[in-house]
């Protein structure tokens, strides 16, 4: 049994506050660009000072990513101190470059000469494909983009809340024929550690269950909601005027371009203050995967750059006589990712631009 949301463990200090920041030393910060010509933005994962142990995992078939081979077990480096997650596809990658510049201008990287600040900032990133989606195919993020977010990050206090929807990476993001967005959870284990969770929703896939209107997602998690039949079906209606399928001239949306095939990706941080080798990072980087497959179908195509960066802060030991310690807090990575999508899409708006609409779920379905 697991509790989340703002619920106490009896061993707990403090409540949760059902974000990635539960997390110990993990701040979280956004750069949004909306307006002439721009629909996109970046989000970074701040890590506390002396770094935290790092993984990734990418199954998507498009990945757009930087410095994640140096995540690898095998290889030297052995702690960062910042993920950045981006819009803009590759060329929103040079994000990246802002927040190495704010970390190297604080001797924060790895030590490469005698002098502390003769450092090389490791900054494992990974972007989504929003080109255009805000009227203009070149406006997309920078390297100053990334410094506003990480200066924003640096800026929070620790354990605040995290901004979720169309913010950040999230803002130009859609999923399926909805629109998607930043979405974050966290719980507690019985056994004392925190396991969170940030997902930048923006696949191919749908996070919609056709038949019903439900979320994949909800299906998961117990509390199944179905839509009026009457309401499923004008939502399907909206929807096949916003791919492009169809219109019946009631007011509803233009078709979002650019058009097929959809070039998307969802990428997520998972993060736990577990004590975890890189090679039990790894592991939990790949199983919160399962979390996108409950609640996005199909999931891990071609156009899709799905990847997840795994961080352990170490604050708390797992059993050390215990081979199979690990487990719940692979499980509870799974989860965590999952209610961050439902959320996600729950939380976001609707848009109305030059490149075309896109609805947001809460508009057809209400809450």
């Amino acid at each position: 049994m697991t509790e989340h949301r703002t619920d106490m463990d009896p061993t707990a200090t403090r409540p949760l506050a059902d974000a990635l920041t539960d997390v110990p030393g993990l701040r979280v910060g956004h750069a949004t660009l909306e307006g002439k010509g721009y629909l996109t933005g970046t989000t970074v994962v701040l890590a506390p000072e002396g770094g935290v142990t790092a993984a990734v995992d990418v199954r998507g078939g498009g990945p757009g990513t930087k410095e994640t081979d140096a995540l690898d077990p095998r290889n030297a480096v052995r702690r960062i101190d910042a993920v950045v997650l981006t819009g803009g596809s590759a060329y929103g990658l040079d994000s990246a470059a802002g927040v190495m510049a704010w970390l190297e201008e604080r001797g924060r990287g790895v030590r490469v000469g005698a002098d502390p600040l003769h450092v090389v900032p490791v900054v494992p990133a990974a972007c989504v494909f929003d080109l255009g989606r805000g009227g203009d195919f070149r406006a997309r993020p920078g390297a100053s983009t990334g410094r506003t977010a990480v200066e924003a990050a640096a800026a929070t206090p620790l354990h605040a809340p995290v901004p979720v929807g169309n913010v950040g990476a999230g803002t130009g993001c859609v999923v399926g024929r909805l629109r998607g967005g930043v979405g974050t959870a966290s719980l507690r284990l019985p056994s004392g550690p925190v396991v969170a969770a940030l997902v930048v929703v923006n696949a191919a896939g749908s996070a919609v269950d056709p038949r019903t209107g439900v979320l994949y997602g909800e299906y998961f998690e117990g509390r199944v909601a179905y839509p009026d039949r009457a309401l499923h079906e004008r939502a399907q209606q909206l929807l096949a005027e916003a791919s492009g399928e169809e219109a019946d001239g009631r007011g509803g949306f233009a078709p979002l371009r650019p058009a097929s095939p959809p070039l998307n990706t969802t990428l997520a941080v998972v993060a736990t203050d577990a004590a975890l080798s890189r090679a039990q990072a790894q592991k939990l980087a790949g199983t919160a995967h399962d979390g996108i497959a409950r609640a996005v179908r199909p999931v891990h195509l071609l156009n899709d750059g799905d990847t997840v960066f795994a961080l352990a802060t170490g604050g708390r030991s797992l059993p050390g006589d215990d081979p199979l310690a690990l487990n719940d807090v692979l499980a509870a990575s799974a989860d965590v990712v999952t209610r961050a999508i439902v959320q996600a899409v729950r939380v976001v708006e609707s848009f109305r631009g030059a490149a075309g609409d896109c609805p947001s779920y809460s508009e057809l379905y209400g809450g």
